[in-house]
């Protein structure tokens, strides 16, 4: 399988606001994807589509060689999504939500999951409601890698961590890959982009543009913000 993500003349219109159109993108097997771009350019509602989130107007979404639609379940069993906000129970522990995390996909994940709260510094007995915003994302950083997906799909995962968590956090997605995995990084980040993805695109007022290459100019990226942010 050559592409892991394949997604053809994918439209999701919102009405007057904007939405995404005609997307088409494909991510290949063993690739660190950066999928750059503006606040409101359309990377979440793209990943949203993606996982089954959003019904879309047209188009289709391939994942792992499956129809996203037909095959949903066996999809979501091999990615690890992590969202751009996360959302747990205030009153649980860390640990329980690790846990409940495995648990919803029948997993044993004890060994990995105390892996990466080793690397990541995540400290599993406090509640979810006495951390900040960048712990919290450690622990759905963790939820959604536990499991060793074939596909993760990481939306905007480094705000709130500190420059050693960021670093941290890029080589462990290093080290997955190199074992046989696939990631996409959505992020408004350009460092991100040029210094850990092998491929990327940029999003801009909800139509994608394909990248020769990971290294885009300050310059060029800043042209793509201003742009949208003025026809806003």
């Amino acid at each position: 399988m050559n592409n892991v993500i394949e997604i053809e003349h994918l439209t999701k219109s919102y009405g007057k606001n904007r939405g995404i159109i005609d997307v088409s993108l494909k991510v290949k097997a063993g690739d660190i994807f950066g999928f750059l771009g503006p606040n409101g350019a359309g990377k979440s509602t793209t990943i949203r589509s993606m996982m089954g989130f959003l019904k879309t107007d047209s188009g289709s979404i391939r994942i792992l060689g499956m129809d996203s639609v037909n095959d949903h379940e066996k999809i979501m069993a091999n990615i690890g999504y992590m969202p751009s906000e996360a959302w747990f129970y205030d009153s649980m522990k860390v640990s329980e939500v690790i846990a409940y995390a495995a648990d919803i996909r029948g997993l044993d994940c004890r060994e990995e999951a105390e892996k990466l709260c080793e690397r990541l510094k995540v400290n599993t007995n406090k509640k979810i409601r006495e951390l900040s915003y960048g712990n919290k994302k450690k622990v759905s950083i963790v939820c959604a890698m536990q499991h060793k997906p074939k596909l993760f799909i990481f939306d905007e995962p480094t705000g709130g961590l500190d420059p050693l968590m960021q670093r941290s956090f890029f080589e462990l997605i290093t080290e997955y890959v190199d074992k046989g995995a696939t990631c996409l990084l959505s992020t408004h980040v350009l460092s991100e982009v040029n210094k850990y993805c092998r491929s990327a695109a940029i999003m801009r007022e909800g139509r994608l543009t394909m990248l020769d290459s990971p290294d885009i100019d300050d310059d060029e990226f800043l042209k793509f913000y201003e742009d949208t942010e003025e026809e806003a």
